[in-house]
């Protein structure tokens, strides 16, 4: 069988070939055993890079991306997304140091309010989420690099296009509230310890001073309450910010900039085990605060990565 190769694949083999014919060792004496393949990437500057900045472990900003893949491509999509993009379109970006996907079934998509949703249309709409935490003072570095490999992603034909972008938006940390103070994991564990469970919940204020007093609210008398003897251990709260203007053009410009804050509930068990007692009437008590209205709250579950498990319980 031919197999055909692209013209950096040939240039690579061709030269592999001359190497060896000169009876020589692709890796030269002044690279001391250095991979080769990255030729043009400055590696020199990484160096001066890893000497400046913050390089805290707190997490000062997140990116949160909730996607609904197109009927029909469900299994392709999820594929992608845990075999390439989580990865090369994720993970591997400097400063974005810890990620997690969670789904949402069709018996957790149920659950899910208020059914007419300023986030979420209809409400059902995004199965999966992906959750990701980057270093506190390194949003704008870490911008800089998302935008030009999402570009080199999309000319590579790395990004799967039959998706729906419902809620992505990179966020500012405001605050966390433990159940259990000083013990257990802490924010920065989130996305590494073994939670079973998350609830996405969005309120939008109705200005940006009414939410300065939702957040102070919720920090302060709201989640407290709600946390105690709960299955959630903890509440991150962020807050959106713009994406930048030469962003990917599949993905919508982020609403409620001055308005909305998000939280993040992490949970010790799955979210259907106690979703009534624990879960129900979050939009009442927002409402009754008179500080906002709650515009989404979704259960999630993890997935497995490496697996297609829960693909088949999306419709």
């Amino acid at each position: 069988m031919a197999v055909l190769l692209t013209g950096r694949q040939s240039r690579s083999l061709r030269r592999r070939k001359e190497e060896e014919g000169r009876g020589g060792d692709i890796v030269s004496e002044d690279t001391h055993g250095e991979d080769t393949h990255g030729e043009g990437t400055r590696s020199e500057v990484y160096a001066e890079l890893a000497g400046v900045g913050p390089y805290g472990v707190r997490p000062g900003h997140a990116l949160i991306t909730m996607v609904e893949p197109h009927p029909g491509h469900e299994y392709a999509y999820n594929r992608w997304y845990e075999d390439d993009h989580y990865y090369a379109g994720a993970m591997a970006m400097p400063w974005m140091y810890a990620g997690r996907r969670w789904v949402a079934t069709r018996e957790l998509q149920r659950l899910r309010y208020p059914e007419k949703s300023a986030v979420a249309q209809p409400v059902t709409a995004g199965c999966y989420i992906s959750t990701y935490w980057i270093t506190d003072g390194r949003y704008a570095d870490h911008m800089k690099w998302t935008v030009g490999i999402n570009k080199r992603l999309n000319r590579d034909g790395r990004v799967y296009q039959d998706r729906t972008h419902v809620l992505t938006a990179f966020q500012n940390h405001e605050a966390t509230v433990y159940r259990d103070g000083a013990a257990g994991p802490r924010d920065y564990h989130a996305l590494d310890h073994p939670y079973a469970g998350l609830v996405v919940e969005v309120i939008d204020a109705d200005g940006p001073e009414q939410r300065a007093e939702l957040l102070e609210w919720l920090r302060a008398k709201h989640l407290p309450k709600r946390l105690a003897g709960s299955p959630a251990a903890m509440v991150t709260v962020f807050r959106p910010t713009p994406l930048p203007g030469d962003r990917m053009t599949y993905v919508k410009q982020v609403e409620g900039v001055d308005t909305r804050l998000t939280l993040l509930w992490f949970l010790e068990e799955d979210p259907r085990e106690r979703w009534e007692p624990a879960f129900a009437g979050l939009d009442a008590a927002v409402v009754e605060s008179g500080l906002g209205r709650v515009e989404l709250v979704a259960p999630f579950i993890p997935t497995v990565p490496g697996t297609d498990r829960y693909v088949d319980q999306l419709r």
